[in-house]
């Protein structure tokens, strides 16, 4: 599951998006940017860690709601967090995504996208594009991207995986954590989980 995520996550990749572009085609168009980015660069697709977290901050962060996602992980508890708590919440769950899903690219293997019809209405400030990702050897994946306009710009602020919510995925976990140790205990949790994860990137590389 958490390939998937992350799979479709990397397919957000593109230059600045603009409102007046459809988010279905946005979508869609970043999409092809991204496929056609890593099935070019062996490198990528072999693990080199330090290209992919270069190409995800580069690429993939203008284009998602961090603040957004987080708040909707965290759930109820985000209102009792201070903004330095908020704040410091949001850069710790941007790592821990980015480096838990850093390594789903070097599981690419030719999967293409097919999106469904989309629907918007006038007017409509926040919309779900529609897709499923079909892959060699394997039934299809429904995945559904929820877009919000802020600033001019369309932004990822969820993605549903056959149904599984990325930022809903983590709040039973998240609730847990601030029962035991507030918010503060989150903080130092995720904190400790990107450390781990950096530590285990940089011995993967050095071994290769």
């Amino acid at each position: 599951m958490k390939r998937l995520f992350a799979f479709v996550s990397f397919c957000l990749l593109s230059c600045a998006a603009f409102a007046s572009e459809a988010p279905d085609a946005l979508v869609k168009r970043v999409s092809d940017e991204v496929l056609e980015i890593v099935r070019a660069d062996k490198d990528i697709r072999n693990g080199d860690m330090q290209k992919i977290v270069a190409l995800v901050d580069a690429k993939v962060l203008p284009h998602f709601n961090f603040q957004r996602m987080t708040s909707l992980a965290v759930g109820r508890d985000w209102r009792s967090a201070t903004p330095a708590q908020k704040s410091r919440l949001a850069e710790e769950f941007k790592m821990l995504l980015v480096r838990t899903y850093s390594n789903a690219l070097t599981g690419y293997s030719n999967q293409r996208i097919v999106f469904k019809p989309f629907r918007m209405k006038d007017g409509e400030s926040e919309v779900l594009v529609r897709s499923e990702v079909v892959q060699p050897g394997a039934q299809p994946v429904q995945i559904d991207y929820w877009l919000e306009l802020a600033d001019g710009k369309w932004k990822v602020y969820d993605v549903v995986v056959a149904g599984i919510s990325l930022v809903t995925n983590y709040r039973e976990q998240f609730a847990r954590e601030v029962r035991d140790g507030g918010i503060d205990g989150l903080i130092a949790s995720l904190a400790t989980k990107n450390k781990s994860l950096e530590a285990a990137a940089a011995a993967k590389t050095a071994r290769k």
